[in-house]
């Protein structure tokens, strides 16, 4: 079921983003039976740019959280099971200070964050969650204080940069437009490449693990996705200028003396090329082998091989490529059928 591979990406997800301020830990288990937290963290790093660009993601791990994400709107039980997670983790540190004769401070223990897409208003009364509109924006709704809970009703939030980070875990349209507002950010800003690294796994698991057609929700969400695939190989294209015409001006300044007016700019012309070209194939191949390696696990040297001359096709029949291989079904046969194809478009080279 797609709702797996989702829960696995809103775990991945939540790590990458806090792992730079704290201490993340991905099923946590709980001693009382045989059950996991999602994500539990503890703050370490004090950095308060990250946490300000965070938004209101970074305010919320400003102390000891546990995270629990939905793919699908939380029910009663779920909420319930949660909570008795949180107090059997609060249990067990009270414990643990009890035992070692020391104080169990109210800060340093854990509060719970519930994110789902939505929720019906007979749920949030009957848990008595209500907003806290003087410290928190809307869609946020506090349990009763000695709870030490919060619901996220992450299609509630108010589509700002403060709640980027959190609309991501969205569903439909509410993660759509949160995956095209990352183009707003720099090709080249650590906290896009890393949420697209995600997001492109995702994409590849959803095609790879899915027994029937893609439903309209699922197709949306892989086309949000491919738009930021185009822009990253034209930051790859940008580099690639930049470093040629570094390249270029290197050659000219060596053969200054020597050299007439026209082969200085021929020099330019060249490095420039090169460097597109150098840095176009690159990006490529690093993206066609970690598709690869995403799909059907190690490489073998029938399909290893081809990587390298594969990179160098142009832009649209390296997307049109990708395109062809995720409807590869993820199986011996569907291995072959890559071998067959990569085959077929080396031999057009």
């Amino acid at each position: 079921m797609t709702r797996f591979i989702h829960d696995r990406f809103a775990k991945d997800y939540l790590a990458e983003m806090l792992s730079p301020i704290g201490t993340v830990n991905i099923g946590r288990d709980v001693t009382s039976e045989v059950r996991e937290i999602d994500v539990y963290f503890t703050p370490t790093t004090v950095t308060p740019e990250y946490v300000e660009t965070l938004g209101i993601l970074g305010k919320m791990a400003n102390a000891t959280a546990i995270f629990e994400p939905f793919r699908n709107p939380v029910s009663v039980s779920e909420v319930n099971s949660c909570l008795s997670k949180l107090w059997d983790v609060r249990g067990e540190l009270e414990r643990q200070a009890r035992r070692q004769n020391t104080r169990c401070e109210e800060a340093s223990m854990p509060k719970l964050w519930i994110f789902t897409p939505t929720a019906s208003k007979m749920l949030l009364e009957g848990f008595n969650a209500t907003p806290d509109n003087d410290n928190w924006m809307p869609g946020i709704y506090f349990l009763g204080e000695y709870l030490h809970a919060a619901i996220v009703v992450i299609h509630s939030l108010p589509e700002t940069p403060q709640t980027l980070w959190l609309r991501i875990l969205g569903r439909g349209g509410v993660q759509q437009r949160a995956i095209a507002q990352l183009s707003s950010l720099a090709l080249d800003d650590p906290m896009r490449i890393n949420a697209l690294e995600l997001l492109y796994r995702l994409q590849s698991n959803l095609v790879a693990d899915s027994k029937q057609e893609l439903d309209t929700e699922e197709r949306g969400l892989i086309m949000a996705i491919a738009p930021l695939f185009q822009e990253q190989l034209q930051l790859a294209k940008q580099q690639g200028i930049e470093q040629g015409i570094e390249q270029g001006r290197q050659l000219s300044q060596q053969q200054l003396e020597a050299a007439q007016q026209q082969g200085i700019e021929q020099g330019i012309e060249q490095g420039i090329e090169q460097g597109i070209e150098q840095g176009r194939q690159a990006q490529q191949r690093l993206i066609l082998e970690n598709f690869l390696q995403e799909r059907f696990g190690e490489l073998t040297p029938e399909i290893a091989v081809f990587i390298s001359p594969l990179s160098t096709i142009s832009v649209a029949e390296f997307t049109r490529l990708l395109l062809e291989i995720s409807v590869v079904t993820v199986d011996e046969l569907g291995r072959q059928q890559v071998v067959r194809l990569l085959t077929e478009k080396s031999a057009k080279l």
